[in-house]
């Protein structure tokens, strides 16, 4: 029996590179582009292009945008003594669509995970300390998803901004997410109320 096209094959596996994309639904996708009209093609394989040229990290905080310095950095009516920490740039939207935190934020863009040989100079906490150091800081918010690993990262997160407080004569508070977020379950799947309260709710950690 013969196969598929070479073309809708290498289409599937480029779907199937995706997360959370199965071979059926790689399938599925593949023939709804075959019944696409190529204008719409031609949208998407741009909008594709687009992303992956166009898209960057910011200079400040590393949440992403197409300027050295995205929006939120750029913006004066933001309260630039806050900085709220996240492992993702997919939690940065997420707590602005709340609209209940006007701060800056840090984005570490992972977590520490020595299973996964992923240390502390793998991700940007040494980035997260210059930023501090530089910046009069009054709270840092942790607001890291609540796995082993992200407990791991906010401990050591925690530890080096004591150490940062010993020498400091105005101490930066350290302030967590209070719980009610499920251990194990990650941020985009929290709904928006219980993700608000959390946050309103945080609690000094020192």
């Amino acid at each position: 029996m013969m196969g598929y096209p070479e073309s809708i094959v290498n289409l599937k596996e480029s779907f199937q590179k995706l997360p959370g994309i199965g071979e059926k639904s790689a399938e599925r996708l593949a023939f709804s582009v075959i019944d696409m009209e190529l204008e719409d093609v031609e949208i998407f394989k741009e909008a594709l292009d687009s992303v992956k040229k166009n898209i960057k990290n910011c200079e400040v905080c590393n949440h992403i945008t197409e300027k050295d310095i995205c929006d939120i950095c750029s913006d004066k009516n933001r309260d630039n003594n806050t900085i709220c920490v996240v492992d993702d740039p997919k939690n940065v939207i997420m707590f602005e669509k709340l609209g209940v935190y006007n701060g800056k934020y840090f984005v570490l863009s992972g977590l520490i995970s020595p299973l996964d040989k992923i240390g502390p100079e793998d991700i940007n906490i040494q980035k997260l300390m210059n930023l501090i150091k530089k910046e009069e800081i009054n709270e840092v918010i942790l607001a890291i998803r609540p796995t082993i690993e992200g407990e791991t990262t906010s401990l050591y997160i925690t530890k080096m901004l004591e150490e940062l407080n010993k020498n400091k004569k105005k101490k930066t508070q350290i302030s967590k997410i209070a719980q009610g977020i499920p251990i194990g379950v990650d941020m985009e799947y929290i709904d928006s109320l219980t993700l608000e309260t959390a946050l309103q709710n945080r609690k000094e950690i020192s």
